[in-house]
């Protein structure tokens, strides 16, 4: 007896059906053919233990197992549930009504358990697009694909609980998951707030500009100084997400196997930082064949990624990040494939000035002009013309330490930089764009008019900085986000002179 069960298989972070075929006939062995790797292969030894636990006869004939289509790669663990049921159904041990109703994934324990797989958000929203009735998944899966409408998601902790949803659906409504359940866990914030950082006036003003615009931000300075701190202070002023750029974020965070990490974070935007050990594959993404996941870039997708000691990085991983930050994606070739996942982050890094990293500071500084130079030259042009915001970070004076006056608290800059996001929420409500910083020189034109005064002033700064065309497109941009926090509706010459003033490396250039 032919019986056909629907499973999926993620490819980046969108997901294609794939039919398991069970057939039992006349015959010894079982067969399982569909180009599947090993962690399928293994399943038949795990279905037949798993079945065996919950009270199930393996059948003394021919099963063949096809995963179709054949012609795709099948990996991982989550096809381990639909082969147990078409194992029962084909074996005619139990009669499963409307199966090619239902899409089912979940790894099998050998006691009958069902464990958690990854990328149920992408299969549920495939689900739900293609007319599926429901969706059963492990129940910690289930629960990041609670915010999928329009689909029933039963979240199942055992075999038992799935044969329990065909032989009597109208009593399994204990599990449903329920929009709302997923995300329970709050995500905690940072614990640095912008009043406990004494000082660095002039580093909160561009981490706000880059958080209200979301604008790439460079600082150099001292040990000490307060990078650091000032890039975790950050991650309390960035607005929330979109529930658009939520999904997006869900779903990649759920290919990931990090569901429920983004479960936590809720409409919280995401904050990585990788050590600067990081390699290339774990930064950009990669992995073997069709099973391809995504780097740090595409984990930061709608937030911030922070590096810490930028120059200390091996410099196939510090180049690999210029494409991401131009195209707002990420593509990852291999001989068979090509997998393209989101990647529009803001990019916040940190970095010495030289190699015993004092230089600025009084006459600390042990380093000759050419080991400064060859230190920062580590940082590549094209990479530094990128960053939008360029911040020398002094250390602070013993003075202001002991008796400095309090500073503006996070919760203030928060409600200006949110202020600035719904402006540009309005903006750009008919474009594919959330903010400034992703706005190509066809919309800058659209969105940013300069006036006779603003021209001739910009005119002046190109001529004086010596600043490549992709540096005058993001002066543009980041003026566009200045006036946007003051709330003005176009352009002034004076929000373009602070735009430029962060380019202090351009002016080291010149």
């Amino acid at each position: 007896m032919l019986i056909q069960v629907y499973g999926a298989k993620c490819i980046g972070i969108e997901a294609v059906v794939v039919t398991v075929e069970v057939d039992v006939t006349m015959g010894i062995g079982i067969h399982l053919c569909g180009l599947a790797d090993v962690a399928v292969k293994e399943s038949l030894i795990r279905t037949v233990s798993a079945l065996s636990s919950s009270g199930f006869r393996i059948p003394g004939k021919k099963i063949v197992i096809n995963l179709a289509p054949a012609d795709l790669h099948k990996s991982g663990s989550g096809y381990d549930l639909p082969i147990a049921l078409g194992i029962i159904a084909a074996s005619e041990q139990l009669s499963f009504p409307d199966l090619d109703k239902y899409l089912i994934m979940g790894e099998l324990g050998l006691d009958g358990s069902v464990r958690q797989i990854p990328g149920a958000l992408p299969i549920a929203d495939m689900a739900s697009s293609l007319g599926f009735r429901a969706c059963i998944l492990p129940r910690s899966s289930a629960l990041e694909a609670a915010e999928v409408s329009g689909l029933r998601i039963y979240g199942v902790g055992s075999l038992d609980e799935v044969i329990r949803i065909f032989s009597c659906p109208e009593d399994c409504d204990d599990l449903l998951v329920g929009r709302g359940e997923a995300g329970e866990s709050a995500c905690p914030d940072s614990g640095v707030d912008f009043a406990d950082i004494i000082g660095q006036e002039g580093a909160k003003r561009g981490l706000e500009i880059a958080a209200a615009g979301g604008h790439n931000l460079l600082m150099i300075g001292s040990p000490g100084s307060g990078k650091s701190t000032l890039a975790k202070a950050m991650a309390d002023i960035l607005p929330p997400m979109t529930p658009q750029e939520a999904l997006l974020t869900r779903k990649i965070y759920s290919v990931a196997g990090k569901g429920d990490a983004a479960c936590a974070m809720k409409y919280r935007r995401p904050f990585r930082s990788p050590h600067c050990s990081a390699s290339l594959a774990a930064m950009i993404g990669g992995g073997g064949g069709d099973n391809v996941q995504p780097g740090e870039v595409s984990l930061a997708h709608g937030g911030v990624l922070f590096l810490d000691e930028l120059t200390l990085m091996p410099k196939s991983v510090l180049e690999s990040l210029r494409a991401p930050l131009e195209d707002r994606k990420v593509s990852i070739s291999r001989l068979r494939t090509k997998v393209e996942f989101p990647a529009s982050f803001t990019l916040v890094a940190a970095a010495n000035p030289c190699p015993c990293g004092y230089y600025g500071d009084g006459d600390r500084c042990t380093c000759t002009p050419a080991q400064r130079m060859a230190y920062l030259g580590r940082l590549s042009g094209p990479l530094i013309d990128r960053m939008d915001l360029q911040i020398f970070v002094n250390s602070v004076p013993p003075r202001r330490i002991l008796g400095g006056p309090k500073a503006e608290s996070s919760a203030r800059v928060a409600a200006r930089v949110l202020a600035a996001r719904k402006i540009q929420e309005r903006r750009f409500r008919e474009e594919s764009i959330n903010c400034n910083a992703e706005m190509n020189n066809r919309q800058i034109e659209k969105y940013c008019p300069l006036s006779p005064q603003c021209s001739d002033a910009l005119e002046r700064i190109l001529g004086t900085m010596h600043l490549s065309m992709r540096a005058y497109f993001r002066i543009i941009r980041m003026a566009r986000t200045i006036a946007d926090l003051e709330g003005a509706p176009q352009i002034e010459p004076y929000h373009l002179e602070e735009a430029a003033s962060y380019r202090f490396l351009d002016r080291e250039k010149a």
